[in-house]
């Protein structure tokens, strides 16, 4: 399509600490802000086992001990509250000038659900919204976690969907806040999938619904460290 917008894609092999995507997204978010005329970047990653909470997210949803906690924790810039990351969980983490993409976060969150909701219903699963949940759901399951930030409207963090991962560890927190809302897991569907497998999937439906044409990186756009 002639109207698609140049993004770049940074894919990792490897187990990702959370520090080291965070750290990513902050220059991608930097090189935009500076060039805001520049290309939209995406990165799509698993993380190693961690919890992360939101910007205002309670500590009460912890089930243990903050000052001790089973994995590493941390607080960062997304609204939300806490979730918890591990392998089988692809992550995806748009990086986007807003401004080309409805400049309504609103709109935005809407758009990332919408992107779960089709990658589904490629497997046949009729996935979700429920008012006044962010998120996508599925039989009344979270299969797919959502926090963003935003600065001068460019975006940081995204969307976590369980594929094959382990969920124990989501028995340590309440996850989202929702005690009453069961964490799933695609696999549990769909037995014949993994995270690799839906990757790509994941990335061709993303790049269709924001009207984007992912490409590797020059040698110039590496990221430091990555």
């Amino acid at each position: 399509m002639g109207s698609q917008l140049d993004a770049i894609l940074f894919e990792s092999e490897r187990l990702v600490p959370f520090e080291r995507g965070w750290q990513a997204q902050r220059q991608l978010q930097q090189r935009l802000l500076l060039q805001p005329e520049g290309p939209d970047a995406v990165l799509l990653l698993q993380h190693e086992p961690c919890y992360t909470l939101g910007r205002g997210a309670d500590p009460s949803f912890l089930r243990f001990d903050h000052a001790n906690p089973p994995l590493p924790l941390h607080r960062i810039d997304r609204g939300g509250e806490v979730t918890h990351h591990c392998p089988g969980q692809l992550v995806l983490y748009p990086v986007l000038n807003l401004q080309r993409h409805g400049a309504d976060l609103h709109l935005y969150l809407r758009q990332l659900e919408q992107v779960g909701i089709d990658l589904l219903a490629e497997y046949g699963l009729a996935a979700e919204r429920l008012a006044g949940l962010t998120g996508v759901w599925l039989e009344g399951h979270k299969l797919a976690a959502i926090g963003v930030g935003a600065r001068r409207w460019i975006s940081q963090h995204g969307l976590a969907l369980n594929v094959d991962c382990d969920l124990a560890g989501f028995s340590q927190v309440v996850p989202c806040g929702l005690a009453d809302r069961p964490v799933g897991r695609l696999l549990d569907w769909r037995p014949q999938l993994s995270a690799a497998a839906v990757a790509p999937r994941l990335l061709a439906v993303f790049a269709d619904r924001f009207g984007l044409a992912l490409r590797a990186p020059e040698p110039q756009e590496q990221l430091q460290g990555w």
